[in-house]
């Protein structure tokens, strides 16, 4: 009878168990791990060092040093003194040393730079995001007004007003000044925007910077500025007709309308330029808090900065404004005089603004005594705050200026 299990031959029996009889034999053979310097003796209270059987870490070993003193610490004087009263001796208990955690080398490095740029604490006066309100205002250019005003700046720079006074013969800074004033009331006359009123300046010393104007045709030149400005500004500009009523009849409707193409002619149609009153409207926005009141004292400030004309030609538009703001925050004693905020929008730093600012309030001291009282009428209302009638900053023009620097 055949079986069906396989026999194993006895070949193949003898290896496999020759195999096996050698794995066990070097099995036998092999030799335990002996210290190869991880491990240490543990201090026990007898003092014998004893075999550890497990790898010791660093931090492991530290915290067996660290027992073994807590033991030595915590061991009663008694039974090293055989019950006696221990006796006292000079010597102290040594204290336990609490380990701070260490410093990395980026931490300190940092640090180190923070401190050599003075810059140990956080800011006292945080720049505050003045557009954050505006967010959901699309009309507002959250998005973009940062870029707007830094063309500005670069196009006041590039387009800036020179000193034009020694190439007109028949006229001067007087003159100006009364043409400036007579264009301030007429432009309270006809209630316009006050983006009418800065452009129409700025067309007048722009023309006069680069034509020759004879005495008889300057108040010309200021009425065709303001046909200009009201057009390019105004939604519902005055007529021809009501400016020559206005001048009394002292120009004809074509003259005054040649002098127009004449002066577009000469500024080669160029009206898109950033007068005082756009950086007006951003730096007051900074003047936090904001308010009426400070709103209607810098623009005050600054249209008593218009009529005279070493203000113009010294200052450009943004430093104008500036200085307004900081004159009528000195005015009417906010604190700080000067801000991050208003330090970061307008670029200027306090110590920059304090000559032109002296003009400024020595302007608003003789505002009612002048001759010139267009700005003075206009401020004085109670609808503009009657911020006229506040004391000028007399300290600024003793002292030098504000507290901060």
């Amino acid at each position: 009878m055949t079986s069906n299990v396989s026999v194993v031959p006895i070949q193949q029996a003898n290896r496999d168990l020759k195999q096996n009889n050698d794995g066990q034999n070097e099995r036998r053979n092999r030799r335990a791990l002996v210290d190869i310097g991880n491990l240490v003796p543990a201090v026990v209270e007898t003092g014998k060092p004893a075999q550890i059987s497990r790898p010791v870490t660093r931090s492991f070993h530290a915290q067996l040093v660290e027992n073994d003193k807590n033991v030595k610490m915590q061991k009663p004087q008694t039974e090293l003194n055989n019950g006696e009263v221990p006796q006292k001796t000079n010597e102290q208990t040594p204290k336990r040393r609490s380990r701070k955690p260490s410093k990395s080398l980026t931490t300190v490095l940092t640090a180190r730079s923070k401190a050599a740029c003075g810059i140990t604490t956080k800011p006292k006066d945080p720049v505050v995001d003045i557009d954050e309100s505006d967010i959901n205002n699309e009309l507002a250019e959250v998005e973009y007004v940062e870029d707007i005003y830094k063309f500005y700046k670069l196009s006041e720079t590039e387009g800036g007003l020179q000193d034009y006074m020694n190439s007109q013969p028949d006229l001067n800074a007087k003159m100006r000044a009364i043409l400036i004033d007579w264009l301030i009331e007429v432009h309270r006359k006809f209630d316009l925007m006050p983006e009418s009123l800065y452009l129409t300046i700025n067309i007048v010393d722009r023309y006069l910077s680069v034509k020759r104007v004879p005495r008889k045709e300057l108040q010309l030149v200021g009425i065709s500025s303001m046909l200009i400005a009201c057009k390019y500004e105004e939604i519902w500009p005055p007529e021809v007709t009501d400016l020559i009523a206005i001048s009394d009849n002292a120009y004809p409707r074509e003259q005054i309308l040649t002098m127009e193409k004449t002066i577009l002619g000469h500024l080669s149609w160029y009206l898109t330029v950033p007068t005082p009153y756009v950086f007006l409207v951003r730096y007051t926005k900074a003047s936090l808090p904001f308010d009426s009141e400070m709103e209607n004292m810098v623009f005050f400030l600054t249209e008593l900065g218009l009529i005279h004309y070493s203000v113009i030609v010294s200052n450009t538009p943004s430093k104008l404004a500036a200085t307004a703001v900081y004159a009528a925050r000195c005015t009417l004693k906010k604190t700080p005089v000067w801000t991050e905020t208003l330090k970061h929008h307008t670029g200027y730093y306090e110590h920059e603004l304090r000559e032109c600012a002296k003009s400024l309030v020595s302007f608003h001291e003789c505002a009612s005594e002048t001759k010139l009282k267009a700005v003075y009428r206009k401020y004085v209302n109670p609808e503009k705050g009657a911020v006229a009638l506040f004391p000028p900053a007399r300290s600024l023009v003793a002292e030098g200026g504000g507290a901060n620097e």
